[in-house]
């Protein structure tokens, strides 16, 4: 039996809930996902489906939350209080030991720090904690010469800019974004979920890979000291498993900026439509000047541990050329492991989000992304 899709789009975006509608029909009978755009901070589509899935419901978003975190430090070179082009060791002296003295702001934002992780890697206790995590990244040499190359610094790249954040304001990543952005606009996109929030918490469900997906896993370059296997933590006796990481209570009340948020669709689309538009009778947070700036392409080309292309911005992905490229240059947002999917486009006014309950094939954002946000994208352009 077909699940019924719940909620509305605007005039003009029937064509998304035809969309939505016809990739949940091919999908497993326990699919669950929600499905939210805002164009100009109008919300025009606003969907959801599943047995027990509400609107509100939250999931686990993985990298989504990167965009969250970024978003703090993207207001606060805004306001100044940080600056791109200086040193991480001006705010935080210890990061430059085993020569990473001469790394900035913008590279380490830009994955071009060469830490991804340790070499003898993290707890689980550490895993949910950004303070434990940068206290040991400080001392680790890393990877690569820094500034030389790039690769996708998964689990610890919210821990390293949030220590910056903290050594510049003596205030927690965390605790900006929930006074800057979540509460003033009453978001479903938490850096550490109340216990009282609990009960709203969908726990994420393994990965059930077709054969044919299972083959392709089985075939991908593994090993134990492979820098995808550190940078992922999978090289330790008790590696990550992203099903437990995000299953944690510990996890999910701490909030660790890189993979620890947990949101609803309605809660990464209004974020991105805060960063872009007015809403709810307030101003852009961002200016038009750290708009394109945090939107620029700062990191291109071979990803040493996606092992794949990718683009970054300032601790955005390059959404336009990483995932849609039919969408404006200088789209910025960030994906996640289960599917998740969230972005601006500031040329068009979109702004997405879409969550999923079972982790997908391949990891970043999931497939039917693309077809989702075609379908959006179009009508935005011609509405």
């Amino acid at each position: 039996m077909t699940q019924e899709i719940h909620g509305i789009v605007a005039d003009g975006f029937e064509a998304v809930r035809e969309e939505f509608a016809a990739f949940v029909a091919g999908e497993r009978p326990d699919y669950e996902g929600q499905l939210c755009a805002y164009v100009h901070g109008r919300r025009v589509v606003d969907l959801w489906t599943g047995d027990g899935n509400e609107a509100d419901s939250l999931h686990a978003v993985f990298s989504s939350t990167k965009g969250a975190a970024h978003l703090v430090v993207a207001l606060l070179v805004q306001d100044g209080t940080l600056e791109l082009d200086r040193k991480v060791t001006y705010y935080w002296p210890e990061f430059g030991a085993e020569g990473k003295g001469g790394l900035t702001l913008r590279d380490l934002l830009a994955h071009r720090a060469g830490l991804v992780g340790l070499d003898a890697g993290f707890s689980r206790s550490e895993m949910a904690d950004d303070r434990a995590i940068a206290e040991r990244l400080a001392d680790q040499r890393p990877f690569w010469r820094p500034g030389t190359a790039f690769g996708y610094h998964a689990l610890v790249i919210g821990a390293l800019t949030g220590e910056v954040v903290r050594r510049a304001t003596g205030r927690t990543i965390q605790d900006l974004w929930e006074e800057r952005v979540r509460a003033p606009y009453s978001l479903d996109f938490h850096l550490g979920l109340p216990a009282s929030q609990e009960p709203r918490y969908r726990p994420i469900q393994p990965m059930l890979p077709t054969p044919e997906q299972q083959s392709l896993i089985d075939a991908s370059p593994q090993g134990p000291h492979t820098l995808a296997s550190i940078a992922f933590n999978a090289h330790v006796p008790d590696p990550t498993d992203l099903v437990d990481f995000a299953n944690s209570r510990e996890v999910r009340a701490k909030g660790p900026a890189s993979a620890g948020g947990v949101a609803a669709a309605r809660g990464i689309a209004g974020m991105y439509a805060a960063a872009i538009s007015e809403l709810n009778d307030r101003p852009p947070l961002l200016k038009p000047d750290t708009i394109a700036e945090v939107g620029q392409i700062h990191s291109i080309g071979y990803d040493l541990i996606a092992r794949a292309h990718r683009s970054y911005g300032l601790g955005f992905q390059a959404t336009a050329d990483t995932w849609h490229p039919f969408l404006g240059a200088g789209a910025f947002g960030h994906s996640g492991a289960a599917g998740s999917q969230g972005f601006a486009d500031p040329r068009s006014g979109l702004a997405y989000g879409y969550t999923r309950r079972r982790l997908a094939f391949p990891g970043g954002a999931a497939p039917e992304n693309n077809a989702l946000v075609r379908a959006i994208h179009t009508a935005a352009l011609a509405n």
